[in-house]
C-alpha cells in the first residue's frame, strides 16, 4: 500500500477499480472462494500491481467491509428520538430496502461475512455496531414504554428489519425464480408491504 504522501490520480483510480473488482469476486465467491488472482484479472492490473495498493487478499476485504460499514449504519444513526416514532422506525426500514435494492454486492459481501463466523470484522460487529444497536434499542424502548408504539422487543425488531430487507439482496437468485421476474417491481411491491407491516405492528391503536 502506498505511504501518508497523497494519492496521484492514477493511484486513486487503480485503488477504486481494485476495490470495485474485489466487490464482484468477493460478492460472488465469498472471502474463501476469493484470490487475488481473480481480483487482479477482473481489475485487467498485474497481481503485483495490486498488491503494490494491498498488501494481501485480507487487507482487500477489509477495505470494503470498512466501507461497506460506514454506509450501512448510516440509516440506522438517522433514527431520530425526537421523531414521531412509527415514522422513525418504517423509514429505517424502507431505507433498508432501499440500500438492498441499490447495494445488492455491498450486501451479499456482508453476508458471506457473518455466515463465515465474521473472522474480518467480529471487532466492529461487538464495537461500533453494537454500541449504535444498544443506543437505538434505548430509543425504541423509550418510545415502547411511553406508549408511543406497541409494546415491541427492539433488538427483535432491529433483526427483523434487517432480515426482511437484506433477504431481497442475499436471496435475489431465491426471489426472482419464485417470483420469474427480471425487473424490479419485486421491490416496488416489498415497500408496500412492509411499510403496512410495521405500521401495523408498531401501532398502538386497537385492531378492529
Amino acid at each position: 500500500m502506498p505511504g501518508k504522501t497523497p494519492r496521484t490520480r492514477i493511484q486513486k483510480k487503480n485503488h477504486e477499480t481494485i476495490l470495485e473488482a474485489a466487490l464482484n469476486v468477493f460478492s460472488q465467491y465469498g472471502f474463501r472462494g476469493a484470490t487475488l488472482d481473480q481480483i487482479a484479472l477482473e481489475s485487467g492490473l498485474s497481481k503485483p500491481n495490486l498488491l503494490y495498493y494491498f498488501p494481501s487478499k485480507v487487507a482487500i476485504h477489509r477495505a470494503l467491509l470498512d466501507r461497506l460499514m460506514a454506509n450501512w449504519l448510516a440509516p440506522l444513526r438517522k433514527l431520530d428520538e425526537q421523531g414521531d416514532p412509527i415514522e422513525e422506525i418504517v423509514d429505517y426500514a424502507l431505507r433498508k430496502l432501499d440500500m438492498a435494492r441499490e447495494f445488492p454486492r455491498e450486501s451479499r459481501l456482508f453476508a458471506n461475512e457473518i455466515v463465515q463466523g465474521a473472522p474480518n470484522i467480529s471487532d466492529k460487529i461487538e464495537g461500533e455496531l453494537k454500541t449504535l444497536v444498544d443506543e437505538k434499542t434505548q430509543v425504541i424502548k423509550g418510545w415502547s414504554d411511553a406508549g408511543r408504539v406497541a409494546e415491541i422487543e427492539p433488538y427483535h425488531l432491529i433483526f427483523s428489519i434487517w432480515a426482511t430487507t437484506q433477504h431481497y439482496a442475499d436471496f435475489d437468485a431465491q426471489i426472482r425464480g419464485i417470483i420469474q421476474t427480471d425487473g424490479e417491481a419485486h421491490f416496488d411491491d416489498a415497500k408496500v408491504f412492509l411499510d403496512r407491516l410495521y405500521r401495523q405492528m408498531l401501532s398502538t391503536s386497537t385492531p378492529q
